[in-house]
């Protein structure tokens, strides 16, 4: 069942930010992972919702997101994120219905 990676990224320094833009897209992709969203633009329709970047990350499953998340290759690209970014992520199991 395919699992989702949901971010809410908001970027401090975008010029930091940059280089990790540039690295993750291989990471996700070692482990089956495609990007649904990635930033773009957002119509609030109800409530209230900062302005920051949304991510949507789809990944075969729970298993292989959490194996990106952890992996060796994320680490480096993780900790730039971190550096250049203030996010909450949160790992979604999909609905197979």
């Amino acid at each position: 069942m395919a699992a989702y990676v949901i971010a809410e990224v908001d970027v401090t320094d975008p010029e930091a930010y940059k280089p990790y833009t540039a690295a993750v897209p291989a990471t996700i992709a070692q482990y089956g992972g495609r990007f649904l969203v990635r930033g773009g633009a957002a119509e609030v329709l109800e409530g209230e919702w900062p302005p920051l970047r949304r991510v949507i990350i789809e990944f075969p499953s729970v298993e292989a997101a959490r194996a990106w998340w952890d992996s060796p290759e994320y680490e480096l690209p993780r900790s730039m994120r971190r550096a250049a970014s203030n996010g909450r992520l949160i790992l979604l199991e999909g609905f197979d219905g």
